[in-house]
Order: C-alpha cells, then structure tokens, then sequence
C-alpha cells in the first residue's frame, strides 16, 4: 500500500489506557463535553479552565484550540494569544509525573513549559501551569484519611507512584494555584486498588468531583463511570448529593463502555460511564441523553429522582412504564427477598457432608450440594422446613438484557450459603412455582434491569418489582394487560430482555 498524506491521526486517539481506573479520553469524547459549555467562553480572554486530572492534556489541548480561534478578534497577535491562553486561562494537575510530562508535551508541545520549543514564551518554570506534586498519603488507622487507600498497599517507596493525587489530598484545593476557575473539567481516576487484583477496588472518581464541586466554578464537567446511578461501592453519600443536585444540566449516558473509549482493550468499565455538566446557576430538570454505539437513541428532560426512588433509572423509555406500574402503589418484590446470609454460612462454607445424615438437611453451596446438621444453623431456622427458591446473589455481568435469574427450587429441609439469597418462604409449593413463573418473565427482568447494574443482585435491586398475588401463575401477557402498557412500550421492555435460554 503506498504511504500517503491523506491520513494523519491524532497521536492522544491511538493510546492504549495503562489500566481502568486511568483511562485516557478520546479527543472525540472531549470535543463532545466541550460542546455542553456555552460557546460565548471561547471569544472571553477572562475566562479560567482547570483540569485536576491531567492525563494526556487532551482537555487543555481542546480548549487551547478553542480559544486560539476564539480571541483571534480580541488578541489578533498569534504569539500573543497563545501565551495569554496558556499562561492565564489553562491550568492543569497532572496525576503522576509520566503524565505531567506527557499533558505538558500536548499542550505547550513540549515537555518542559519554558523549553526551546515551547509554544509558551513566558513561563519562568518547566511544570508551567501543569503541575504535578509528589505527594505521601496521609495514614490514620491503616488508611489515607483523604482518599482511603489502604496503608499496606500504598505505603511504599519513591520508586514507585503514591497514588496521592494532589486535588483531593487536600482540605484547601483552592490554594493549589490561588484563584477561581470558571470551568473545571476532565476524567478523574475511577479507583483504587486494595490488593484485591481489583476485586477490593475502592472507586475514586466521586472524591473529585465533590472537590470541585467545592470550588465553586461556574461548570462542571467530569467523565466518570455510571454505577453511581443504582449501586457501588462507598458511593451512597454522592448518590444521593448527585441526584438531588438539580444544578445537573444534562447527563450522557453510554451503557457500554467501549463506546466512549474504544481503546479499552479488555479493561471493561462495568456498568457503563456517563459524561454530565453542571452549572451553577441552573436549577431545573436535567437533559438525560442515552447512546448505543455512535448513536443517540434517546434523550428526554426530567428529574433524576423519580418519586419514592433511591437511584436513578437509567432508561428514558422506561420512566412511563415504571411511572405506570407504580400507581398501583403495590408492596415490592424486595420483601420476599432474604439479606445476606439467610442461615448464617458464608460464601466459603465447606463443613458439610456429601452424604445425607441423621438430623441433616440438603444445602446448597456454590457449585456443590451436600447435608449438615441442623443444630449449625444460625438464622431463620423457621424458614427451613418451608417451601423457597434460592437465588444467587452474583447472576451475569450488569448486562441488562442478558442477565438471567434461575432460581434453584428449594424443598423443605434445605438452606443454603451466602452464595444465594432466599426468595420466600412459602407455605405451598404451589405459591413457590407461581413465584417462580413471575421471576421467569421478561417483565420481572426489564424492572430488576432498572437497578442492577453490576454482577451483584442484592435485595435492594428487587425494590422496583411489585409484588404478586402467588395463587395463581405469571406470563408476560398477563402483565402487560394488568398494567395496561402500551405496544411500544411492550415492544421497549421485549427489545432489551432476552428470551431465556
């Protein structure tokens, strides 16, 4: 193939991401979230941008770019635009040295502010406006009382990075460069790793957004991961600040994460990201906006706080549907649902007998069935010799439209360990297999859908289903009748669940 001009791709889209909790922003994705702001801050020599994040610089670089255009009128002089832009209006914190020198090498085209290539002629300094600060955790009981890192995995040497990020080690953000920002913006490292090979990770990202928040800007914009909506761990506090914040202007919303980072190579964000502008001034509904590959499939102005809701639902189409069946202001599936550990054996448990043995009974484990002795029972012993189904506590992944409950029918005489939660308990056996019908039905699914956003099917995540009259079967026929919904809403719900293997 013969080499030609015709192709010159930006070098900061063809990164691969170093992890998943530092994930590099597409210049696409960046220009996307610098549409949101108002276009009248291009053409304004006072206004003031910061990044806390700096990855890449791709942010600055963006918004370099915008202003260079913007102030041509205003400052007509080339060389005296750019070190106006760079020297009063973009400010960057840099997470770790690597890229403190790489955001430099993007915006001033040179990794040093003040060097001889610098498109900058007025920086006294190499970090210029883009600073990065080694930083020490700071320890209180085994953890870092600003970030919560665990002590026996980030107390280590100079050779390796601290993880301190500097604008939330801090109680006092605003001194780190002495002035206000009108627009802060970026993508915040979205966690923290306790040794767990990620199974312990911590998320972080919320940190930074409560600290700029702190500041006071005129907007806001951050790229973050979506399990804030429904779940996550650490994260009931900024849910809860987040959704009743109605200075959110507008939401974008992408259920896979590969659609707004391509590049992520087998690093998943499960669950999703979301990208969102705040603005101080505003007070209002907010413009939530979902996309599947390249394409916008919906948008809709509403609250993010449906009436008598914890968590946000995630799908426009779904909020008549739900508005709908919650009328009937019927009890909800989430009180026939056990807490963890209905009978008091955790997930690990293995002191039981593959042989059936006098005063035993049959409990299910993960991936094994066997008998212990009733007196080792801890909780609900009342449940046991009633009919219930048991449900496990992790099914699929987060996908909303393929992942299935199969629950495993629970005679009487039997339990179970932590790795199931109990549905019931029922009297007849025939109430457990209507239960069991309704659990089967793509309705059943679509609303758990709502909430479950990752691996984990608490009973929480059961709190938007209703409850049903369990004398008699379920199909989906008869619920989509009993709720009156609409073809196209039958059509949505049949769209997003698939049919059971």
């Amino acid at each position: 193939m013969p080499i030609t001009n015709e192709y010159n791709p930006d070098v900061l889209s063809c990164l691969a991401n170093l992890s998943n909790d530092e994930v590099f922003t597409p210049p696409v994705v960046v220009n996307q979230m610098l549409d949101m702001l108002p276009a009248e801050l291009w053409s304004n020599p006072d206004a003031t941008f910061l990044d806390p994040a700096c990855k890449t610089g791709i942010f600055l670089r963006e918004i370099a770019k915008r202003l260079m255009a913007g102030l041509e009128a205003k400052i007509p002089d080339r060389e005296e635009r750019a070190n106006h832009i760079f020297t009063q209006q973009l400010f960057g914190i840099a997470i770790t040295e690597l890229t403190a020198l790489l955001s430099r090498r993007s915006v001033y085209c040179s990794k040093k502010a003040n060097g001889k290539y610098s498109v900058c002629s007025e920086f006294a300094n190499e970090q210029g406006n883009i600073l990065y600060t080694r930083l020490s955790h700071t320890w209180e009981k085994g953890r870092c009382k600003f970030c919560g890192a665990s002590q026996e995995v980030y107390d280590r040497g100079d050779e390796l990075e601290s993880h301190a990020y500097q604008f939330i080690h801090t109680n006092h953000s605003e001194k780190i460069f002495n002035m206000r920002f009108d627009v802060i913006i970026g993508n915040p490292p979205y966690q923290l790793d306790d040794g767990g090979n990620g199974a312990s990770a911590k998320p972080i990202y919320q940190k930074f957004v409560l600290s700029a928040k702190n500041l006071n800007p005129q907007y806001l914009c951050f790229i973050i991961p979506a399990r804030w909506y429904a779940g996550g761990k650490g994260l009931d506090e900024f849910r809860v600040d987040m959704l009743h914040d109605t200075r959110i202007m507008q939401i974008h919303d992408f259920i896979d994460s590969y659609d707004c980072f391509p590049s992520l190579g087998h690093y998943n964000i499960k669950g999703g990201v979301c990208y969102f502008l705040w603005n101080k001034k505003y007070k209002g509904e907010c413009l939530f906006c979902s996309y599947k590959g390249d394409n916008k499939i919906s948008e809709m102005k509403r609250p993010l706080l449906e009436e008598k809701m914890d968590t946000l639902v995630r799908y426009n189409e779904a909020i008549l549907i739900l508005r709908k069946v919650k009328r009937y202001r019927e009890k909800t599936f989430d009180m026939m649902i056990s807490a963890r550990k209905p009978f008091g054996f955790p997930t690990n448990y293995l002191d039981f007998s593959e042989n059936e043995m006098p005063n035993s009974i049959k409990i299910y484990a993960q991936r094994k069935v066997g008998y212990v002795n009733t007196s080792k029972i801890q909780n609900n012993k009342q449940w046991v010799d009633k009919f219930k189904l048991f449900i496990p506590e992790a099914i699929g992944e987060g996908d909303f439209s393929k992942d299935w409950v199969k629950p495993i029918m629970g005679g009487k005489n039997t339990c179970c360990t932590e790795t199931y939660l109990v549905c019931g308990p029922f009297e007849k056996e025939e109430e457990r297999n209507n239960a069991y019908s309704y659990i089967q039905t793509k309705f059943f699914h679509f609303l758990l859908g709502l909430k479950k956003i990752t691996q984990h099917t608490t009973k929480k995540v059961y709190s938007l289903i209703p409850l049903q009259d369990f004398s008699e079967p379920w199909t989906d026929e008869k619920l989509y009748k009993k709720y009156n919904l609409t073809a196209e809403e039958i059509a949505f719900i049949e769209s997003m669940i698939r049919p059971m293997d």
